[in-house]
């Protein structure tokens, strides 16, 4: 898969449409097309392939979303994140049956886009790679000064020192830094075993920050960078213990 990824746009509201095109512009992806009818989709992809289709579950015409999905799948493995203003559990159910990489709520914000590509992205490198248990091993590099994080299709250089916190995302992990933001497909769980304990601690359940990134440390939060990240009295009394020590 090349670098910058190719996505198809199935929607028949044009306005939405229009609007995640330009959003998926700025986050750097292609948009190889957009499309309104599911017929329109498939005959899409038998001349350009696109490595991600974002599909409108209620579409107009013959074919809805799932079933276009199901069409897709008989020629094509593309990787489907579900557009849906109406997530009730019998719409849901029968997406499942398509295995789609996610699912994105009308109406969203541009942070939901970027997140399930991100995400999507991400389980592509691990299916397509050809030795899975190295890769899953390899996902993330910590090394004393720095960690390499995969992003996209190369692994990334973060310096520890430009590490600011990571906040838990169910399964996944995100490191915020000083400039950028890195996905993980980590547990916070493990990502704290393989952080060095001289600079990271977890203070919650959802966060692990760098000691020395702390810009304030009141009564039930502490402060790094402007974002304000909670603290329990019990963890309040280890991180000033650990300060004392630095």
């Amino acid at each position: 898969m090349s670098e910058k990824i190719k996505i198809l746009i199935v929607e028949d509201e044009m306005i939405i449409a229009a609007n995640i095109s330009l959003q998926l512009n700025e986050l750097g992806h292609e948009v190889t097309g957009i499309v309104p009818r599911g017929e329109e989709a498939l005959m899409h992809i038998k001349s350009e392939t696109p490595d991600i289709l974002l599909l409108d579950i209620n579409l107009k015409g013959n074919l809805n979303g799932i079933e276009t999905a199901l069409e897709m799948q008989k020629t094509h493995d593309i990787p489907v994140i579900y557009l849906t203003a109406n997530a009730d559990d019998v719409h849901f159910n029968k997406a499942k049956e398509t295995h789609p990489y996610g699912f994105i709520a009308k109406p969203f914000k541009k942070l939901d886009l970027q997140r399930a590509i991100e995400l999507t992205i991400s389980q592509i490198g691990i299916k397509n790679d050809p030795n899975p248990e190295v890769h899953s091993n390899n996902e993330t590099l910590v090394l004393s000064d720095c960690i390499f994080v995969r992003h996209l299709n190369s692994m990334v250089k973060v310096n520890i020192k430009d590490i600011l916190y990571i906040e838990a995302e169910r399964n996944y992990c995100r490191i915020f830094s000083n400039n950028k933001e890195y996905l993980l497909v980590m547990t916070l769980k493990e990502m704290d075993r393989k952080l060095p304990s001289r600079h990271f601690l977890r203070i919650h359940r959802s966060f692990i920050i760098n000691i020395s990134h702390i810009k304030e440390i009141a009564t039930t939060h502490i402060v790094i960078g402007r974002k304000a990240i909670p603290i329990s009295k019990a963890l309040k009394k280890v991180l000033l213990r650990r300060l004392q020590t630095i």
